[in-house]
């Protein structure tokens, strides 16, 4: 029997998709990109936790990359993370294309290094840029919710 776990009311895993998966994703990956995939899931986990309105979240594999939905509250858009594979050393957060996500992230964290319209680039070598990312995650996390607002 595979065994899915939540962890303070806020990860739960996808029916199919078992945690050793994601697990053996994450394992997979070569230092110090594992340990800075690492610290973004504990900040996307933390941000879900703290946010108002998004409640637990869903870890689980899209395109075979770690990610973060709002299933339960529907409050956001999809959050993937990922090894930038053009780039040793290099990791990004990436967003649905289709949003203003990035862009809003420009304007607001203009010092942060983008992929198109759909991600925010790291190196591994720098230090995390914990509070930005942090308000680019919880924007993303309530992303519907806010849309749902203005209509």
């Amino acid at each position: 029997m595979t065994k899915t776990r939540k962890v303070a009311s806020v990860r739960k895993q996808r029916v199919g998709v078992p945690e050793a998966a994601v697990n053996a994703i994450f394992s997979a990956y070569p230092n110090p990109v594992r340990a800075k995939l690492l610290a973004l899931r504990r900040l996307i986990l933390d941000t879900a936790r703290t946010t108002e309105g998004v409640g637990a979240l869903e870890e689980t594999l899209k395109w075979g990359q770690p990610s973060y939905l709002t299933t339960e509250s529907k409050s956001g858009s999809t959050v993937r993370i990922d090894q930038v594979k053009a780039e040793a050393g290099h990791y990004a957060v990436y967003f649905h294309c289709q949003t203003d996500l990035v862009e809003t992230f420009r304007e607001l964290y203009p010092e942060l290094r983008y992929g198109g319209n759909r991600s925010i680039l790291l190196d591994a070598g720098d230090k995390l840029p914990e509070a930005a990312l942090r308000h680019c995650v919880a924007l993303a996390l309530t992303y519907h919710a806010r849309k749902r607002k203005e209509r």
